[in-house]
């Protein structure tokens, strides 16, 4: 049964939704495992230890239904630019809508902390994922970036600035 985004709240996450965010990652990315190395698929789906790392660098969401995490994302703010990490969707909740909420969330968070583009990796087996950005505006670029605390493929970027008003 499909599951409706009006049905989940958008929140800041904290130490407390550790075991749902590890869950929410686990399932998301466990069809994919073998696209990736060992060291990549855990610094995707990440471990306590991870977890609390990500919550004190980077601004965590989730998406809540009742007491489950059915989603979430991660970003951060580098100077003008943001960085969008880890959106996971419980594979139940995939098509219900509650991927675009965060990733407006995410992007209205970061426009208040003065990003005026957006950039995130991925790789080629999420063609989904890859799928869902491309709707959602972004663009691939075929530049590697690096973002503080990792470099991968940056393979989609976004202004989250009106058009008009991109400096080229």
């Amino acid at each position: 049964m499909l599951k409706q985004a009006t049905a989940c709240m958008i929140r800041p996450a904290s130490e407390a939704d550790q075991a749902g965010v590890l869950h929410c990652m686990a399932n998301a990315f466990e069809p994919f495992r073998d696209d990736y190395t060992a060291p990549a698929f855990a610094l995707t789906v990440l471990d306590p230890t991870g977890y609390t790392e990500r919550l004190q660098a980077m601004h965590v969401l989730v998406a809540v239904s009742e007491s489950t995490v059915a989603g979430t994302i991660s970003g951060a703010c580098n100077g003008k630019e943001g960085r969008l990490r880890g959106m996971a969707i419980l594979p139940e909740w995939k098509h219900s809508g509650i991927a675009a909420q965060l990733l407006s969330t995410m992007e209205a968070w970061l426009k208040e902390q003065g990003c005026h583009r957006v950039t995130l990796g991925t790789t080629p087996p999420l063609k989904a994922a890859i799928r869902f950005y491309e709707k959602a505006g972004y663009s691939h670029t075929g530049k590697i970036t690096e973002f503080s605390w990792h470099a991968a493929p940056g393979l989609c970027q976004r202004s989250v600035e009106p058009r008009s008003r991109i400096a080229p």
